[in-house]
């Protein structure tokens, strides 16, 4: 049985990332000539760290973490490896360790096989997860109340409702993504009962085109707020309620609310209107601090404090998760606010699996 542990991460500042995306690269770039640097590496899944969800989030915290130890991108500092699917984690994983990184980072429950098997190997080598339990000694796995969020983003979602439908679009199944379902529609449950609540998989974290093809058939089903925890299918849902709405104006009752999920996505749902003003369709995004998360980790193991074997959980008490409140009502928030307090004083209890 693990042995959960929360650290508490709201105190380390998280540095302001500007510019854009770092290339890809497989050990290259500038480097330090310190040889004791605790060198770290991410190996990305499907998403890339450009998805502007979960991997970026990742990323982020990861060149915050070099940021404040003046390490640069590369082998004596921190890289990441980008894995096209599934299959490429194992041998991206494989790769992280022969170049010399002294904790290796896996994002995704994907990554969970494949870590066992590299870590059990590599017992010198640190290795950490994010969303998944991996019960090596040297694996320190990095989990999420996601299903907290998740609640807010139903109250919000059901306060927010013109049609009084709304839906859930998921990449893949599995215990992870059941948290983000589970928590929304408790949420929108407790809120309004009689909200109807339409529920599909994509089975992809990667497939854009699915992910519109769905929200269109939602939409058409009269669903007016869509929360999509789908990774990179995501860009898709963003891109049919933009379609749609930009056929509306501002204040329409048909206009599609889209809730973020992973890193604040507001700037996602920008959009200019039928009468030309501009507007945002961004309702609240579901946060997960992954960026808080590797930037906590990494300094703790670069300071001989690395936590192998046990599983840290993250939930709102710990600012692990938040909902940020994007383009909510003030009615909206104010619901979402006095969930959140109740959900924090244990007064809520939320199921993970829906």
């Amino acid at each position: 049985m693990q042995r959960s542990v929360q650290i508490g991460i709201g105190v380390i500042a998280v540095a302001v990332i500007g510019g854009g995306i770092y290339a890809a690269t497989r050990g290259g770039g500038s480097q330090s000539s310190d040889k004791d640097n605790y060198t770290v590496a991410l190996v990305t899944d499907g998403g890339g760290v450009d998805d502007r969800s979960f991997n970026q989030s990742a990323w982020a915290g990861l060149k915050a973490y070099g940021k404040d130890n003046n390490l640069k991108q590369g082998t004596k500092g921190f890289n990441y490896f980008q894995s096209s699917d599934a299959s490429d984690i194992k041998t991206n994983l494989q790769t992280a360790v022969k170049g010399g990184y002294k904790l290796v980072y896996g994002v995704g429950f994907a990554a969970a096989p494949a870590m066992n098997t590299v870590a059990k190997a590599n017992p010198d080598t640190h290795f950490a997860i994010i969303d998944a339990v991996v019960p090596d000694k040297n694996v320190a796995s990095l989990m999420f109340k996601s299903e907290q969020s998740s609640y807010l983003a139903g109250v919000a979602a059901a306060k927010q409702t013109k049609s009084q439908t709304v839906g859930f679009i998921g990449g893949i199944h599995g215990d992870i993504i059941d948290t983000f379902e589970a928590g929304f529609k408790a949420g929108v449950k407790a809120t309004n009962p009689d909200i109807k609540i339409l529920t599909q998989y994509a089975d992809s974290f990667t497939d854009a085109a699915k992910g519109k093809t769905i929200a269109a058939s939602m939409v058409a089903g009269g669903a007016d707020v869509i929360f999509q925890a789908a990774g990179g299918t995501g860009t898709g849902v963003f891109a049919e309620a933009k379609a749609n709405n930009q056929k509306l104006t501002v204040d329409s009752d048909k206009k599609v609310w889209v809730i973020g999920v992973d890193m604040d996505q507001k700037q996602d749902g920008e959009y200019t209107a039928k009468n030309n003003e501009k507007s945002n369709f961004t309702l609240v995004s579901a946060v997960k601090r992954v960026d808080h998360a590797v930037e906590a980790l990494s300094t703790n193991g670069s300071k001989d404090k690395f936590p192998g074997g046990k599983t840290i959980t993250y939930g709102l008490k710990e600012k692990g998760v938040d909902l940020a409140k994007d383009s909510a009502s003030p009615a909206v928030w104010s619901a979402v606010q006095a969930a959140q307090k109740k959900i924090i004083a244990g007064d809520i209890k939320i199921p993970v699996h829906p």
